[in-house]
């Protein structure tokens, strides 16, 4: 009697659910067809920011994967034994850089994803020092404390800036993804006209505030202040920080000082002590969104960062008197 070949190998074993595995493999030699989506580059992204760009950018070429759930922050994020598995089956990884992810070392180690190819979007950006350097960091990044580095890493808040980190992640993905040149060329420069047009009305919008001084509850802002001609202070260094009485005491003959009217908290930050100051001081608390957090669907849409930081102006503004 004669058997196909497939199924002659699993003659010597025993038990049915391998005869019918058998079977079933014989009688359907072909395997199934891959799903749209496997032939376009997979991309890993870190968080909000660098997954706005990179959607940005990457159009339909690829597939974007955010590694840190939207509505997490950086400073919050623990990783799961999927997040490796992420790591371990993309092409490349897309990240902020000057220490922001400061877990990303030990994660794309465990991944040993050889063929991984990093974009740090911070390459090549002026950076500004923060006001709290670690010990032993000397190349702005950290190494594995929830501490910014020497530099603050809040690059993506000045507009131009943005633009530098969008044009790393294009020449990035053309570098992975050659056959994709032209679509990633086209969406950068048509997202950096967006980015540009923003940094023009921004500024015309605070122009008249020039040199006045605003107070968030965390150090997200100063590339934002340093683009518009505004001086920024803050509470504390990183958002899990619980501020002192020297901090707050601090920030309170700064308010009396600059005669400032608001105190600009984020979405994700509900620190009483903040919010208690600002009742202390007669001061109005307003949203400043550091775009660190969002939801689901607006990390899908680059057009957020866009809508966030005029918003963010917007509050800005009220902090100073404005309307």
């Amino acid at each position: 009697m004669s058997f196909p070949l497939c199924f002659k190998s699993f003659l010597s074993v025993s038990g049915s659910l391998f005869l019918v595995t058998a079977l079933i493999s014989c009688a359907n030699p072909k395997q199934p067809a891959p799903h749209k989506d496997q032939s376009k580059l997979k991309i890993v992204t870190t968080f909000l920011p660098i997954t706005l760009f990179t959607e940005a950018v990457a159009g339909e070429c690829a597939v974007v994967t955010a590694l840190i759930p939207s509505n997490l922050g950086p400073h919050d994020f623990q990783a799961k034994p999927a997040d490796i598995a992420s790591l371990s089956n993309a092409a490349v990884l897309v990240k902020n850089g000057l220490g922001m992810e400061y877990f990303l070392d030990k994660l794309t180690k465990s991944a040993n994803n050889e063929s991984l190819q990093v974009i740090d979007t911070s390459r090549g950006v002026a950076v500004i020092k923060s006001d709290e350097d670690t010990d032993d960091d000397t190349d702005g990044a950290n190494d594995g404390n929830k501490n910014h580095g020497v530099v603050n890493p809040h690059i993506w808040l000045d507009p131009l800036r943005a633009i530098q980190q969008v044009n790393n992640i294009r020449d990035g993905l053309v570098k992975a993804d050659p056959d994709c040149t032209r679509g990633y060329t086209e969406r950068a420069a048509s997202y950096s006209a967006q980015l540009k047009e923003l940094n023009a009305t921004l500024a015309t919008q605070l122009r008249p505030f020039r040199g006045k001084t605003f107070i968030a509850f965390h150090d997200f802002a100063p590339y934002f202040a340093e683009r518009y001609g505004l001086k920024a202070d803050f509470v504390v260094d990183v958002p899990e920080m619980n501020p002192t009485p020297a901090d707050l005491q601090r920030v309170s003959n700064k308010v009396k000082q600059t005669q400032l009217k608001a105190l600009l908290s984020e979405p994700q930050e509900g620190n009483r002590s903040f919010n208690a100051l600002a009742e202390d001081l007669g001061v109005n608390v307003v949203t400043f969104d550091p775009l660190e957090t969002g939801s689901e669907e607006a990390s899908k849409k680059p057009d957020t960062y866009l809508s966030v930081m005029r918003s963010n102006v917007a509050s800005l503004i009220k902090s100073f008197g404005g309307k």
